[in-house]
């Protein structure tokens, strides 16, 4: 896979797309919209433009090999958070339920 397929698909994945949807979107096949993303097939300019307006970008954002990596780091970066966030609200979760049974041996004293 070369950079621009693995910068389309982590576009795709990031918007929580399948390839059908991109591959509706753009008005061609799945077979062909893969072949994009895995780098069998070049993509003509004009694909191109289409591809970068449906995911938001100007074409040299699409076509920049370097923000690749900055949005692997992102997502990594991203995923951490949720974890920690998961983790903090099983604190909260279980510190409510202590403060509950404090409640209730405070009033059945």
């Amino acid at each position: 896979m070369n950079a621009l397929g693995k910068k389309i698909r982590l576009l795709r994945h990031q918007k929580g797309w399948s390839q059908e949807d991109v591959a509706k979107r753009l008005d061609i096949s799945i077979p062909a919209f893969s072949k994009i993303e895995t780098g069998i097939t070049d993509v003509n300019l004009s694909r191109l433009n289409q591809i970068s307006k449906l995911f938001g970008l100007s074409l040299v954002q699409l076509l920049s090999t370097s923000d690749t990596d900055d949005d692997k780091d992102r997502m990594d970066e991203m995923n951490e958070l949720g974890r920690k966030l998961q983790l903090r609200e099983i604190e909260v979760i279980d510190l409510q339920k202590k403060v509950i049974d404090l409640y209730e041996q405070l009033h059945q004293k």
